[in-house]
């Protein structure tokens, strides 16, 4: 394709998605602040304290629920990351290999993206060895081209970002165009989403010239056949984790604040001083500091004098249980599990599943879109392999507060009902299905070889034993 003819469908995309791109990064900010427990109420405007003297106080407390809701969503779903059969043993390993140690970092980095910013997003690369690699992309970056057809494939990827240009060092904002083929560079001074001053950069070498010279390039083939990007989305709509809780979250702020606010500002008593004698109001602080007494008069006309105290009157009763109520509807429209201990103790199995019934719905959600994505990451991986990937096999484990007792006992009574690796998958001690089957089949062959070589022993004790008894039968025949 020209270049000439590339940057005008750039452009084109840009002016198109622009719109719809600022909103999203404007409410992927929003959720990530909230996370960060950077809510609203810490950001609102300031009280005035000339308006008001008996309102000092400005305490401002967020509550990070939704921060806790998605930690406990990745907690409880990655965990144990999952795993992955393409029905080749060769093949599965070599995948765990290119996967790598940082496996379960990526689908906990994932699943809060996701969660945030209604979608993450997953990028695998070639490095300059060769070597395939992968790793999360900030979801703000991306402007995904799909297709107008019901499969809703992934044409283009259009990625943006800042960074330092390797001649003059100047920041420089970067768009990426990404086909199945190749990848498109190009640059702006500007940060703002639009078409305006896009102009292509040359961040590439293009070598193999008959010279061996180094032509610089905005230009790159790939060579995965596809855009070497995958979505994975929260949910079926999507949307993010914040959307359904941010408006109690922030009433439930709001509550707390004014409760801590007033706690305050009752400790500061405001007298009225009726015909009081002392020359200012320094002389009546003293006073009642050093001798826990004032002395008041009565007017010319015969009025008592007097002091009265001017407190703050706190509904107590009605704030705690409007804070009871909004944390409670706050688990529900989380759908999370209150870590309330009150709400465990000596639980049994079934009610600790009524416990995560919510979680576990939210879970489901996420763990359909994601299969997706990680079905698209293993064939790509096959692909690199050159691994024939059929039908992948995904095992996905919880992570949740178990009774461990209850657990074990149902394993224990399946045995010969349902297959061997299958109890030893859902057995509470149990992590890695794989390694303990092979650990249970190195017992039993040494437990095997300790039986052979006693009964090789117990033989030869009785073959000895018999022969000393012939031998001193043909002494007493003698």
């Amino acid at each position: 394709m020209p270049q000439a003819m590339t940057i005008d469908i750039v452009k084109e995309l840009i002016k198109s998605y622009s719109a719809g791109h600022r909103r999203f990064v404007r409410e992927s900010k929003a959720a990530e602040r909230y996370y960060e427990n950077k809510n609203d109420i810490l950001f609102g405007i300031g009280k005035k304290r000339d308006n008001d003297p008996l309102r000092n106080a400005d305490n401002r407390i967020p509550r990070n629920f939704h921060g806790l809701l998605v930690n406990q969503k990745a907690a409880y779903m990655f965990s144990a990351p999952p795993l992955f059969d393409v029905g080749n043993e060769k093949a599965n390993r070599q995948i765990a290999d290119l996967l790598g140690d940082k496996y379960a970092k990526v689908c906990k980095d994932l699943c809060i993206k996701a969660s945030n910013c209604k979608v993450a997003w997953l990028h695998y690369w070639k490095d300059d060895d060769g070597q395939w690699k992968y790793g999360v992309i900030d979801p703000k970056q991306i402007i995904p081209v799909y297709s107008a057809d019901l499969d809703r494939q992934l044409d283009a990827v259009l990625r943006n970002y800042k960074t330092r240009d390797v001649i003059d060092g100047k920041a420089v904002y970067v768009w990426e165009y990404w086909t199945a083929e190749k990848c498109y560079v190009y640059k702006k001074k500007s940060s703002s989403i639009s078409e305006t001053g896009l102009e292509p950069y040359n961040a590439y070498e293009l070598t193999g010239s008959p010279d061996e010279s180094v032509e610089q390039t905005n230009v790159f083939e790939h060579g995965f056949g596809e855009v070497p990007f995958i979505p994975f989305y929260n949910n079926n709509i999507p949307t993010d984790d914040l959307t359904n809780i941010k408006l109690l979250s922030d009433a439930y702020d709001k509550v707390f604040s004014g409760f801590l606010n007033d706690l305050e500002d009752t400790q500061e008593i405001i007298f009225i001083l009726t015909n009081y004698g002392g020359q200012d109001l320094k002389s009546f602080i003293a006073e009642l500091k050093e001798y826990k007494a004032i002395k008041v008069e009565t007017d010319g006309a015969g009025g008592s004098g007097g002091v009265e105290a001017l407190t703050i009157s706190i509904p107590i009763e009605a704030r705690e249980k409007f804070l009871e109520i909004t944390r409670k509807a706050i688990f529900e429209q989380g759908m999370g599990v209150d870590p309330d201990p009150q709400k465990f103790g000596n639980t049994s199995g079934e009610a600790l599943k009524y416990l995560y019934s919510l979680l576990e719905l939210k879970a489901g959600l996420m763990e359909t879109e994601f299969k997706l994505g990680f079905g698209r990451l293993v064939r790509a991986i096959c692909h690199h392999l050159g691994a024939e990937c059929k039908q992948i096999t995904q095992t996905w484990t919880r992570t949740a507060i178990r009774s461990e007792s209850e657990l074990a006992d149902i394993a224990t009574k399946s045995t010969g009902v349902i297959s061997h690796k299958t109890i030893l998958k859902n057995h509470p001690w149990v992590e890695n299905a794989e390694e303990e089957e092979k650990q249970l089949k190195k017992e039993e062959d040494e437990n095997a070889q300790k039986v052979d070589l006693y009964q090789l022993a117990f033989k030869q004790q009785g073959k000895q034993e018999k022969e000393e008894g012939g031998e001193e039968d043909g002494e007493q025949r003698t």
